[in-house]
C-alpha cells in the first residue's frame, strides 16, 4: 500500500487532517474515521512540557515513527525548518521523513531566528528545489509541502506570501501552505494565485465549506487539538482549586470507551 499515492489522492477535493501530538491521540483520531493524519510540532513540543521550536530533529522523527507505527493512515510532518539551513539539509530531510514511514511533510521558511526569522527569497527557494528533487528520487510517492511562514511572524504581507508561494509551486512542492491566514477573503487570493492544492490551518471562524468554496483542498488543525485539551485541562483545575467539585467529569470520555479502543488497536 502506498501511503505518499493515498495521502496525494486526498487532495482531489477538500478535507480535514488533524493533528494528534502523541501515540494515543494518534489512535483515537484515527478511530474518528478522518483520512490522513499530520504530526504538530508545537503540540508535541507541549506535550514534553518544551516550546515550540525546542525539540531537536532527532527527536521529532523518532516521534513521527511512533506516530506512523500507530496507525494505517497517511501522516504527514510538520518538520519545521528540517535538519538545518542550507538546501542540502533540507534534501536530507525528506530522505529522513521517508525512512520514518511518513506520506509526506512540510518544511518551512521559518529561519528559528528571531532577529531574522524569515530566510531570504533566493534560498528559500533553494531549499524547496532540494527537498523537491529529494522527494522526487524516492521509490514510492511522498507529497512535499513548502510553507510560507510569513503571517506567523509578523509579516502580514500577502503579495510576498503569494510570491513565495509561486515560486515554491514552480520548483516542484506538491502542496503550499502559509499559515496564518486571517480572513477568508485573504485565503480566496492566495489560492487564486496558484494552481497547486493549498493547506489553510483552521481557525475560529472559519468552516470546512467557506474553506472549499474559497479553494482550499487540505485543512490542517495545527496545535489547535493540544490547546484545546491543554485549555480543557486548565478549566477542571481550577475547578478542583476555586470551587472545589468535580463537575468536568461529566464531560470526560469514558474510561471503558478509552479502555476498548486502546485494547482494541493494541490487538
Amino acid at each position: 500500500m502506498d501511503k505518499g499515492k493515498i495521502f496525494r489522492d486526498l487532495h482531489a477535493s477538500t478535507f480535514v487532517m488533524p493533528n494528534p501530538w502523541d501515540v494515543g491521540t494518534t489512535k483515537l483520531l484515527a478511530s474518528f474515521g478522518f483520512n490522513a493524519l499530520a504530526t504538530t510540532s508545537a503540540g508535541f513540543a507541549f506535550s514534553r512540557g518544551l516550546p515550540d521550536g525546542a525539540v531537536t530533529f532527532d527527536a521529532m522523527i523518532h516521534h513521527c515513527r511512533e506516530v506512523t507505527a500507530a496507525t494505517s493512515l497517511p501522516v504527514s510532518a510538520d518538520l519545521e525548518r528540517g535538519k538545518g539551513d542550507s538546501a542540502e539539509r533540507a534534501a536530507e530531510t525528506i530522505f529522513a521523513a521517508e525512512a520514518a514511514g511518513l506520506a509526506g511533510c512540510s518544511i518551512e521558511d521559518h529561519t528559528g531566528d528571531p532577529d531574522k526569522p524569515i530566510y531570504d527569497f533566493s534560498h528559500a527557494v533553494e531549499r524547496v528545489a532540494a527537498a523537491v528533487e529529494a522527494a522526487r528520487a524516492l521509490k514510492r510517492d511522498f507529497v512535499f509541502t513548502a510553507r510560507a511562514e510569513n503571517f506567523l511572524w509578523g509579516r502580514n504581507d500577502v503579495d510576498d506570501t503569494i510570491k513565495r508561494l509561486q515560486a515554491f509551486e514552480k520548483a516542484g512542492a506538491d502542496v503550499l501552505y502559509a499559515p496564518g491566514l486571517g480572513d477568508i477573503e485573504t485565503v480566496r487570493t492566495v489560492c487564486s494565485a496558484v494552481s497547486k492544492p493549498i493547506n489553510v490551518m483552521a481557525r475560529p471562524g472559519f468552516t470546512v465549506a467557506d474553506l472549499a468554496q474559497a479553494g482550499v483542498k487540505r485543512i490542517s488543525l495545527g496545535p489547535w487539538l493540544t490547546n484545546f485539551a491543554f485549555g480543557m485541562l486548565e478549566t477542571a483545575a481550577r475547578e478542583i482549586q476555586e470551587e472545589g467539585t468535580f463537575g468536568f467529569t461529566r464531560s470526560a470520555m469514558s474510561f471503558g470507551k478509552l479502555q476498548a479502543l486502546f485494547g482494541k488497536s493494541g490487538e
